[in-house]
């Protein structure tokens, strides 16, 4: 099966969280309500550093994703 880049989540357990999940390498969860991260991936301290320079610019993909798929939705 191939999956999307991003995918949208919510739960009602957290009605005020909207989550977008990162199903590639390095595949995460986030919460745009605040931010935070979930790390789906187990990493060593050379990951890490490497990530640390990727990691915005997901995050800001993460957020375009959203900001699309919402302006998607209010145009149907």
């Amino acid at each position: 099966m191939e999956l999307p880049k991003f995918i949208l989540g919510d739960n009602t357990d957290f009605p005020e969280s909207i989550f977008v999940i990162h199903t590639e390498f390095p595949r995460f969860i986030i919460d745009l309500k605040d931010d935070e991260v979930e790390w789906l991936e187990d990493f060593d301290k050379e990951d890490e550093k490497e990530l640390s320079s990727e990691t915005e610019g997901l995050i800001i993909q993460a957020s375009e994703f959203y900001d699309r798929e919402v302006n998607r939705y209010e145009d149907d």
